[in-house]
């Protein structure tokens, strides 16, 4: 039995802990077994890609995946090798050494601990807020992409189509088309049986594990086809092992300084991927992920893969939404799916070389088809158009540049956005609503009828932040006001939600006062917020304003503004709107054309 000392500090090591009970650890068992089953080919191809022998693929999806997922945040995240980390990495490092050499692999394994330690300087400096500024729209984007991405490139597996390494994912469609002559209908009968069979027995017993047995049939399928002829269908094949050993890596570390400009940039593809990823993720299960300690938790894999021979890894998204999909319900099941990778690479490796590569492309197609998100797409666009954007913005962008850089495209658009709407603060005209008993101050634009303004005093509510970038945009606005009624020569400005203003905003009010007093009007503010005062003290404006013409209420500012006005005016109006105008002159014809109360 656990001590009070552990007891109490397990939760806090692992928050998760508290979650997992014999019901999870089944669910994480098998979930864990896909996981395993679904990185065996992922990792040889991806290694390679990376220009380094398929045995570090299978490394990398061991040490960092059970480092991360213990330390990290997210429940379902699976952390290993990815095609974008690979791909950087090897134009990165090709120019210093030849891909392959053990000189090359000491550099990957040297860049892998230092991009870790970046990561988890990230994370400690507690740095992870930035990822806040990646939108659901741009998560959305990017995930629609992703699976996009990820359905074409099983389509040459599926179809068991030789395609050239390296060949993008529209490369892989058009080279489809254009041999369509030298499919493998073996290959295409493996792939939809597995289909089949994972799609009968998730709407039949979605308690089973169905993608597990949908690998099985196609596995069977295709030991079959494979044992009585015809075209052969590709399988993973043979399995170095998986069990990785400790090295420090061989490597000048007086080169040190050359490489920390390769892993800061190797640093960002990691992060970008992993926060996405977590997120897009999270967004299907409801967790709350905490970008600090997802940081925190990659650095931590890095820094320990890179001395247990495997390079940069981090959230994988084909790995990861399997896991979910397949029940997983604690960061067991990265666990179990490392060690799962390790026992069966040792005990069954030539059971294992015989997965069908079609029976995993049909698998990596259900998780792309889950990914695409039609309705939230057309949700968003019913209710913004600008989030629309943003989000297919985001979708194009993935499948034609490097995915980190689509979340930083989409994360520029979302804020330019933000930046567009900001810079352009409410600023409304009221009156108040005749039509209302309580004569509520309500904006001319939401007035059930045209109703009139004082002819002498405006009203005007300013709603947002007042801003560097808002400046010329309330003063353009504020111009027209003087422009189109220059009988108002008094301003009455309802503060309230004029939430936060900068020193060109204080600047703005200044030469607002100004034009106001040449005209022989003034300029009077309604409850501005402490922030809003404290900065206009600073910058003296309240001097040359003077307290008296800051009010707490509506009532008391009206009351001292209505005694500003010329009587001349007032003697000779129809409108008297406010309440307080009953006691400014004027003949009994004109009061008695006056308006109730306000």
């Amino acid at each position: 039995m656990p001590s009070p000392t552990t007891a109490s500090l397990l939760p806090r090591l692992f928050p998760w802990s508290q979650r997992v009970d014999p019901t999870t650890l089944r669910a994480d068992l098998v979930a864990g077994l896909l996981g395993a089953v679904l990185v065996l080919p992922q990792g040889v191809a991806f290694a390679t890609l990376a220009g380094l022998p398929p045995q570090y693929g299978i490394y990398s999806a061991v040490v960092p995946c059970i480092v991360a997922a213990l330390f990290g945040s997210s429940w379902h995240v699976m952390s290993g090798p990815t095609n974008a980390n690979s791909l950087a990495l090897l134009a990165m490092l090709s120019p210093l050494a030849f891909a392959g050499s053990p000189a090359y692999i000491g550099l990957a394994l040297a860049v892998t601990i230092v991009v870790g330690a970046m990561q988890l300087a990230v994370g400690t400096l507690r740095l992870g807020s930035l990822a806040n500024f990646i939108s659901p729209s741009v998560l959305l984007g990017f995930t629609c992409g992703a699976a996009t991405l990820i359905g074409l490139y099983a389509l040459k597996d599926l179809f068991g189509l030789s395609v050239p390494t390296g060949t993008s994912a529209f490369g892989v469609l058009r080279h489809l088309f254009e041999h369509a002559d030298a499919i493998n209908w073996d290959a295409a009968m493996v792939g939809a049986v597995t289909l089949a069979v994972t799609l009968l027995c998730k709407r039949l017993w979605r308690r089973l594990p169905f993608m597990l047995l949908g690998l099985l049939a196609g596995y069977g399928v295709a030991l079959l086809l494979n044992q009585t002829g015809g075209h052969h269908v590709n399988v993973v094949g043979p399995i170095p092992s998986a069990l990785p050993h400790f090295q420090v890596p061989d490597v000048d570390w007086r080169k040190l300084p050359d490489l920390l400009g390769i892993a800061a940039a190797l640093t960002i593809v990691a992060l970008g991927q992993s926060i996405s990823i977590a997120k897009a993720v999270a967004l299907r299960s409801g967790q709350h992920i905490d970008a600090n300690r997802e940081f925190i938790g990659q650095g931590l894999s890095n820094i320990a893969g890179g001395f247990f021979s495997s390079y940069i890894s981090c959230g994988s998204l084909n790995r990861s939404v399997p896991n979910f999909e397949a029940g997983a319900r604690t960061p067991l099941a990265s666990v179990f799916s490392a060690l799962w990778l390790v026992a069966l690479v040792a005990v069954s490796a030539p059971l294992l070389a015989q997965i069908p590569m079609a029976a995993i492309a049909a698998m990596l197609l259900l998780v792309a088809w889950g990914l695409l998100d039609i309705a939230r797409l057309r949700r968003i666009f019913t209710l913004s158009r600008t989030e629309f954007a943003i989000a297919i913005g985001t979708f194009a962008a993935t499948l034609v540049i490097r995915l980190e850089m689509a979340v930083l495209l989409g994360t520029v658009l979302s804020l330019v956005a933000y930046l567009y709407r900001t810079s352009r603060p409410a600023v409304r005209s009221l009156v108040p609503d005749a039509d209302d008993p309580g004569r509520r101050f309500t904006p001319l634009d939401e007035l059930r009828r045209p109703q009139p303004e004082c002819p002498q005093l405006k009203l005007l509510r300013m709603e947002g932040a007042i801003y560097f970038g808002a400046v010329q945009y309330v003063t353009d606005r504020l111009h027209w006001v003087r422009t189109v009624n220059p009988g108002q020569t008094h301003l009455l400005a309802m503060t309230k939600s004029m939430n936060f203003i900068d020193l060109a905003g204080a600047e703005m009010w200044e030469y607002e006062l100004s034009e106001r007093r040449a005209l022989g009007g003034d300029l009077y503010f309604h409850r501005p917020r402490t922030q809003v005062l404290q900065t206009w003290a600073q910058t003296g404006f309240t001097d040359k304003l003077g307290a008296d013409h800051v009010f707490p209420t509506k009532r008391q500012a009206l009351h001292t503004i209505i005694g500003q006005l010329s009587p001349e005016v007032c003697a000779h109006c129809t409108v008297r709107i406010f309440e307080e105008c009953a006691s400014r002159p004027g003949t009994a014809a004109t009061a008695a054309s006056a308006h109730p109360r306000a």
